[in-house]
């Protein structure tokens, strides 16, 4: 609201405007104040200051939180294990499944981390498997029982010479759940680099089992 929209604002404009024209008029008229007497300071009208328009202060609503989803799946909570498995000329995909064991809901988003290991006791061999981007990532809520996956690529490291490679076989898959730091082993025999070849491609999560791919 404007200065000039507030209640009696053009009523007292109009008051301002005759007392300019006609001084005696309203020196005279009986609502004046009495002149002051010699020496002292003729006391200064005052005039009610408007209320201050809120829409002077523009008003800032408070965020509000969103409500709090369900957990990340800790690896506690997960069955991991490998599903369906379909070979090419030179490698081979594995499907791998995570299972929510738990009571409750829990979420996965991203990626695994995976590895070929020898031992035990585990040593991780050559290189950790690089994040595919042919699907986007996306948040996948498990109920108790349901179940997701990602695609792991694992290139044969025979493909390549000795010399660069460094080929050893593996006993186990590393896995890590996305966003979890507590790992699984899973019984694997492929082929690795022990040099810094990339044998791995790991894809993000997705919903569903991957053995009914």
């Amino acid at each position: 609201m404007k200065l000039a929209d507030l209640p009696g604002r053009p009523a007292l404009t109009a008051a301002a405007l005759i007392c300019a024209v006609a001084v005696a008029g309203c020196a005279s008229s009986g609502t004046s104040s009495p002149p002051a007497a010699p020496g002292s300071t003729a006391p200064t009208p005052t005039t009610a200051s408007p209320a201050p328009s809120s829409s002077n202060t523009p008003a800032v609503a408070s965020p509000s939180s969103p409500a709090a989803g369900p957990a990340a799946c800790p690896t506690s909570s997960l069955q991991v294990k490998q599903g369906v498995a379909q070979g090419y000329a030179g490698g081979v995909y594995v499907v791998i499944d995570f299972t929510n064991t738990s009571g409750g809901t829990c979420t996965l988003y991203g990626y695994p981390g995976v590895s070929l290991v020898s031992g035990p006791p585990y040593t991780q061999i050559g290189l950790a498997a690089k994040r595919s981007t042919s699907t986007p990532k996306k948040l996948v809520t498990l109920t108790p029982g349901a179940t997701a996956h990602a695609l792991l690529q694992i290139v044969d490291a025979l493909n390549y010479p000795p010399a660069s490679c460094g080929p050893t076989k593996a006993t186990a898959l590393k896995i890590y759940p996305p966003n979890q730091t507590v790992p699984v082993y899973l019984p694997n025999t492929s082929n690795g680099c022990t040099k810094p070849v990339q044998t791995l491609s790991i894809g993000t999560v997705q919903p569903g089992s991957g053995s009914s791919s």
